[in-house]
């Protein structure tokens, strides 16, 4: 990977985890199951679930799958991101899921911001990290 390339790469990764850090905290604000301490953890847990999405794609791009696009990569960012809620509940001590409940709904709103950002760090050049 050469330099522009990475440096792309972890704009896209700084900016789905802004994006993913503030999906966490609004649904921890809105009640929903998942309660984050503040935009820190948030921000944490949204790149953790940013690189391992990543690292997901490139083993299955690795092995011959191709890059899931529309819905198919819509479910994927969601199980990705409700696997990776619910380890970071155990792991980050600021971030609390309250049952599977929690996990899918904060997924669903992670999955959805990611595959948009996606499509727009796309259409601006930048390959998108999630």
């Amino acid at each position: 990977m050469e330099a522009g390339q990475l440096t792309n790469t972890l704009v896209g990764i700084a900016i789905a985890g802004v994006l993913g850090g503030v999906v966490i905290k609004i649904v921890s604000s809105l009640n929903l199951g998942l309660w984050v301490r503040g935009f820190l953890t948030a921000f944490v847990a949204a790149v953790v679930i940013v690189i391992v999405g990543t690292g997901i794609r490139l083993v299955l791009a690795a092995i011959g799958v191709p890059n899931p696009g529309g819905i198919v990569g819509f479910v994927e960012r969601l199980i990705v991101s409700v696997v990776l809620l619910l380890i970071a509940d155990k792991v980050l001590t600021g971030l609390t899921v309250h049952g599977f409940k929690g996990a899918v709904v904060a997924a669903l709103g992670i999955a959805a911001i990611s595959w948009v950002s996606a499509l727009f760090l796309t259409a601006m050049g930048i390959p998108p990290a999630v």
